[in-house]
């Protein structure tokens, strides 16, 4: 598969997540959104790394590390921080029963509509430096 093509993949998946996250948000199931952005954020961040790098993403759930890898990092606002700080945990907290029904009562609508927010937001700040990040294909001449 070309690199295009997968990058387009990662990013397909990213939106569908996000697309469910959405409807589990409207249907009350806040944990499940919140693993839901969790997810996508993950895979745009894995379709970034896909597209600037000539190896495959690493194995990884973790965003920090992500970011890092892709050179993202240094470049986020302290807003876009804290909400990694805060999503970071979704992954694993929405996923093993010792932690799952603690964090499901920290969750609310609000909290819920603040991942989905923060989760499009920073989807849309990495997918424009993705772009930024192509090398711009040559035009040809109009007078060849």
């Amino acid at each position: 598969m070309a690199k295009d093509d997968i990058v387009r993949r990662w990013l397909e998946i990213a939106a569908e997540d996000l697309e469910v996250a959405e409807s589990n948000h409207s249907n009350g199931y806040w944990l499940y959104a919140a693993f839901l952005c969790h997810q996508s954020l993950e895979k745009v961040l894995k379709a970034y790394y896909q597209a600037t790098h000539d190896d495959d993403p690493p194995y990884t759930h973790n965003h920090i590390r992500l970011l890092n890898v892709c050179g993202l990092i240094d470049e986020l606002s302290e807003e876009q921080l804290r909400f990694i700080a805060h999503i970071e945990p979704m992954y694993i907290e929405a996923r093993y029963p010792e932690q799952k029904a603690a964090s499901a009562r920290t969750m609310s609508r609000d909290v819920s509509k603040y991942f989905i927010e923060q989760t499009k937001e920073l989807t849309q700040w990495i997918e424009k430096r993705l772009h930024e990040s192509k090398p711009s294909t040559p035009s040809k001449s109009t007078s060849e």
